[in-house]
């Protein structure tokens, strides 16, 4: 199972775990963080999410601040990638395979202490993307 926070276009966040995501279907299935035992996952429509993020804790640092640079001391896994959602959130890090013509991305986080491990972007969701 991965913890996993789920941002939907619409503005709304699910958090919780899956064990069925994959980039090549249209949806998946989360266990919410906060069911109640025996309630059934929630299905989440992977075209109108802007983002999954593959978190290393559900509850994260709300005070922790994301920088957004490379940090000079730790090599780059994969290429250098900049993206800039639709509304105005950008996220810096790599990918080892972004296409324009697939529907997404997963993209590792620049910032090592960032709670995100790695995420999956809706290119749909999207404003720009751009190598750095």
């Amino acid at each position: 199972m991965n913890k996993v926070v789920a941002r939907l276009t619409d503005g709304t966040t699910h958090k919780g775990l899956t064990s069925d995501f994959s980039p090549m279907k249209d949806v998946f299935h989360l266990i919410e963080a906060n069911a109640a035992p025996g309630d059934p996952p929630l299905t989440v429509r992977i075209p109108q999410m802007k983002a999954l993020f593959f978190v290393k804790d559900l509850i994260g640092d709300p005070d922790y601040v994301e920088k957004k640079e490379f940090d000079d001391s730790c090599p780059l896994e994969g290429r250098p990638i900049k993206v800039v959602f639709k509304d105005g959130e950008v996220l810096l890090g790599t990918t080892t395979g972004y296409s324009p013509s697939r529907p997404g991305l997963f993209l590792v986080p620049a910032d090592p202490g960032s709670n995100i491990e790695r995420c999956y972007v809706v290119a749909a969701s999207t404003q720009e993307i751009s190598w750095v």
